[in-house]
């Protein structure tokens, strides 16, 4: 358990930087999610693009093509599900042997702070890889009813199931796409973390660099301005 004496090892640039990490990696993923009507994220461009894809889909009479992108997109939430437990598995045993992290620590930052200490700084990092690995999980199983929903969709274009069959598909595709990107958001910031092993200071500048370079990639790369183009 976090004593009291674990505490007060914390300083307040300790408590000051991991709150700007959480509400950096928060507020960062809200706006993603909400951004305004003038300038919208990748994400929500792709949201559009998933219901086109659902759209076409039922008027495909074979669909073998959409059956392989959506379980490709299975595969990756899969890889990620398993390359976030491997993390936490090994920062676990990096917990089981803090002392030993404690020493190496010491000589990066001239601190000398107890075990206990460095065992809450690997604690954040846990929490970023389980949440992470949670997300992809769920978003792996709505990416599965997606598949079962296109699956139950009727082959007749004229059917008018169809079009509500490809509406439910888009949704659960949009929102196992949005779990799945809130995932990746969780581990660009579960590695930002890992700077907190060198200091307040390194947090502080990890979680910035951090949070630019989703910004751009979310609002001013150049995947975003092809995918406008067409819009």
């Amino acid at each position: 358990m976090i004593s009291l004496e674990t505490v007060s090892f914390i300083t307040p640039l300790d408590a000051a930087a991991l709150a700007i990490l959480l509400m950096l990696w928060a507020g960062l993923g809200w706006r993603i999610e909400h951004p305004s009507s003038k300038r919208p994220s990748t994400s929500l461009i792709m949201s559009n693009y998933r219901r086109e894809w659902m759209a076409r889909m039922i008027a495909r009479e074979v669909r073998i093509f959409d059956a392989q992108t959506i379980g490709t997109l299975r595969q990756g939430t899969s890889f990620f599900a398993s390359t976030s437990v491997i993390a936490i598995g090994g920062t676990l045993a990096l917990i089981g042997n803090a002392d030993q992290v404690a020493g190496v620590a010491a000589d990066l930052t001239d601190a000398s702070l107890p075990a206990i200490f460095w065992e809450l700084k690997l604690l954040v990092i846990v929490f970023f890889l389980t949440s992470a690995f949670l997300k992809f999980v769920w978003s792996n199983r709505l990416f599965g009813y997606c598949s079962v929903i296109m699956g139950a969709a009727p082959n007749d274009p004229t059917d008018d199931r169809g079009l509500r069959y490809a509406h439910k598909a888009a949704e659960l595709n949009i929102s196992a796409a949005r779990s799945f990107n809130r995932g990746l958001r969780t581990i660009y910031f579960g590695l930002a973390s890992v700077a907190w092993l060198a200091g307040p200071f390194p947090l502080i500048a990890a979680a910035i660099i951090t949070s630019c370079v989703i910004w751009r990639r979310e609002f001013a790369s150049q995947s975003r301005k092809a995918l406008l183009e067409d819009a």
